[in-house]
């Protein structure tokens, strides 16, 4: 990740930050604008009283949803991640990244892109391509971002309008003639 041309950026986020909602506004509002928009969305839903939610991915192409969440049981506390079902998302959206993709949006840079895995190589992908990726980390996994990008990834705040911009930019960058 050396190309100095690479647009990648995450959104700064913590507890309370609306992370999935703005994501899903940056997604938007590129799609209306003509930008063909690749990805995930993070979606929960109660998993009855006391349990925590089910976790899927929603493809924003498609509007598509796969669970990544495994049932536990109760009173587990270990991460309910399903590595497998989130290998196979990555896969899919590997698969669907092209020459008229002009922005990724993963839901987000977390533990298993730390580990390793994940959607490392999605945005690898992307990146080869340059096609601008946009994420969201926490700052538990921020140290692994920054490894993993090389410090040519940005950081943003969690803040729609500052967000937006970034993405039009970064798209528009994309599309122009005179890009490299």
């Amino acid at each position: 990740m050396s190309d100095q041309h690479i647009a990648i950026a995450a959104i700064r986020f913590g507890d309370g930050d609306r992370i999935d909602d703005l994501l899903e506004t940056v997604a938007r509002t590129l799609g209306a604008r003509g930008c063909r928009v690749a990805g995930y969305l993070q979606r929960e839903t109660p998993d009855g009283p006391g349990c925590c939610g089910v976790m899927y991915l929603e493809d924003i192409a498609c509007g598509a949803r796969t669970r990544m969440s495994q049932a536990l049981g109760a009173g587990a506390r270990g991460c309910r991640l399903d590595p497998q079902a989130l290998a196979e998302a990555a896969y899919r959206l590997q698969a669907s990244i092209g020459p008229q993709t002009g922005l990724v949006v993963l839901n987000r840079f977390g533990k298993g892109e730390s580990d390793g895995h994940g959607f490392r190589s999605v945005i690898a992908q992307a990146c080869e391509l340059g096609v601008p990726v946009l994420t969201a980390v926490r700052a538990t996994y921020r140290p692994f971002w920054e490894e993993f990008t090389g410090g040519v990834g940005a950081l943003l705040p969690p803040d729609a309008e500052e967000v937006t911009r970034w993405a039009l930019s970064a798209a528009s960058v994309r599309r122009s003639p005179h890009a490299a």
